[in-house]
């Protein structure tokens, strides 16, 4: 009976889904025919266990010019349920960069990224992917669980 107890509590546990709205900070880099250097903010929101969407929008410079550029993704999460080690992530979608004195852009984002401890409240991230370029977005962020899984 005790070890039929632990399995309906661990069976409990993996079926509560992680959902977390998530704040970050950091760099922005794109190296293209022009590169862009800024500094990021993003949200994202984490609906369901397996996936997020992820806003981030970055001021900065191309050229010295000032720039901006704001990108959308739909990320899909290799190991949702972890709490400790690496999260690894995918994510499409589109981002946008324009420039003071130059039409702006539109771009297909592709991407890989790796973050630490995925639900935790405080971590850091990496992404590497394509969008106009080669992107490169390093940085760190918080979570608030509003419900679902619990948010150590």
């Amino acid at each position: 009976m005790p070890s039929l107890l632990v399995l309906a509590s661990v069976l409990a546990l993996q079926s509560q889904q992680l959902t977390a709205t998530e704040l970050s900070l950091g760099a922005a880099g794109v190296m293209a025919h022009r590169t862009f250097a800024g500094a990021e903010w993003g949200l994202a929101r984490r609906a369901s266990g397996e996936s997020r969407v992820a806003l981030a929008l970055a001021g900065g410079t191309i050229a010295s010019r000032p720039a901006a550029r704001a990108q959308v993704t739909l990320q899909m999460l290799v190991n949702p349920a972890a709490r400790s080690g690496p999260g690894f992530y995918a994510g499409v979608g589109g981002a946008f960069m324009a420039r003071r004195g130059s039409p702006g852009q539109a771009f297909l984002a592709v991407l890989l990224g790796v973050e630490r401890a995925p639900g935790r409240r405080q971590g850091w991230y990496t992404e590497l992917g394509f969008a106009g370029g080669v992107v490169r977005r390093p940085g760190g962020g918080c979570a608030r669980s509003r419900s679902g899984g619990p948010n150590l």
